[in-house]
């Protein structure tokens, strides 16, 4: 049982929309930023990637998550420390060791990857949309737990490099705690997120196994 109803849920995220207005126009220009960066390659594409990553975690771990989900949820501090730790953790592999390459090639995983960035900048608000979470009563792209995660895993899937394990198993759990929303309260358009972590955890582990039979057969 829930300690908050569905409509305290979406009272929520008016509440935070409206308080953080104009943070959402910047989070999908940070987004944009990240994708053309992925075709775009200066030096330091990496590490602006990652931190993009990054700031997205920490900015809904603290700004969502702790300032304002905490008010109907307790949990949710819980739910702050976690994305914080992604966070850092992204800001720690892509910034400070930078092993996160991240490129697209034409493979099916660049594919599933692109697929899942296009769903959370597109069509997950137009999916809330469309079944009646209009904003300021909706998750938005880079600002909100879901959108975030899903995002995450499509940048993930679009790496060149090896993805260390850790950096998925927040995500992961998100995914899980997050996509329950779909049935439990009703937030369609985070079907995809409750899957997400099965379809990008069990892909990228095949990959980059294949990656290093390849290299040490090379």
């Amino acid at each position: 049982m829930l300690p908050f109803t569905r409509e305290q849920f979406l009272a929520a995220f008016v509440t935070y929309n409206e308080a953080i207005w104009p943070a959402q126009l910047v989070a999908y220009l940070l987004g944009l930023a990240a994708v053309a960066l992925l075709f775009w390659r200066p030096p330091t594409a990496d590490r602006a990637i990652a931190g993009i990553l990054a700031a997205m975690w920490i900015w809904t771990g603290v700004g969502y998550h702790w300032l304002n989900f905490s008010q109907i949820n307790k949990a949710a501090l819980l739910f702050a420390a976690l994305f914080v730790v992604q966070g850092t953790a992204l800001a720690y592999a892509g910034i400070v060791r930078e092993r996160l390459r991240f490129g697209v090639d034409a493979g099916p995983v660049a594919w599933v990857g692109i697929a899942f960035v296009a769903y959370s900048a597109v069509l997950y608000p137009l999916v809330g949309i469309g079944t009646g979470h209009a904003y300021p009563e909706m998750p938005m792209f880079g600002v909100t737990p879901c959108p975030v995660a899903i995002f995450t895993f499509g940048m993930l899937l679009l790496t060149s490099s090896h993805v260390s394990h850790w950096l998925l198993v927040i995500p992961s759990i998100w995914s899980l705690i997050g996509g329950s929303a779909a049935f439990l309260l009703g937030i369609p358009q985070d079907w995809l997120l409750l899957v997400s972590g099965l379809i990008a955890v069990p892909v990228l582990v095949l990959r980059d196994r294949d990656r290093s039979h390849t290299t040490r057969m090379a």
